[in-house]
């Protein structure tokens, strides 16, 4: 059983940046792919990034391509995402989640392990 925490949200300004945090704990966490989705009021979750357990494929939606960078830390257990140039439109909770099939899938059912999620609010 695998347990994530995510952290790392907040309110920015519009062009800002901001870094989540994913700690995951019981398992053997580099065996797991782990992905990063985001959902707002409404709206379905959706898949933002994407990377496997040993970090050789990243994967990323178009709209976040070039300004979001995901990656891990399996040392320390823990998966981030840097984003910046932060626009109102990147509102919304940010999810941590893992599989253990070593394939990035955008797919939220495909995911069997998910935190609790963390806010992140931009501003224009």
């Amino acid at each position: 059983q695998v347990q994530l925490v995510e952290s790392g949200g907040g309110s920015v300004q519009g062009g800002g940046s901001l870094r989540l945090s994913c700690v995951a704990s019981g398992g053997t966490f580099n065996y797991y792919t782990v992905a990063w989705f985001r959902q707002s009021p409404g709206k379905e979750r959706e898949f933002v990034a994407g990377i496997r357990g040993n970090g050789a494929e990243i994967s990323y939606i178009d709209s976040v391509e070039g300004r979001f960078t995901m990656s891990r830390d399996n040392g320390k257990n823990t998966v981030y995402l840097q984003m910046t140039r932060l626009n109102p439109e990147d509102t919304a909770v940010y999810y941590c989640a893992a599989r253990i099939v070593p394939v990035v899938t955008a797919v939220p059912s495909s995911y069997v392990y998910w935190g609790q999620g963390t806010q992140v609010t931009v501003s224009s």
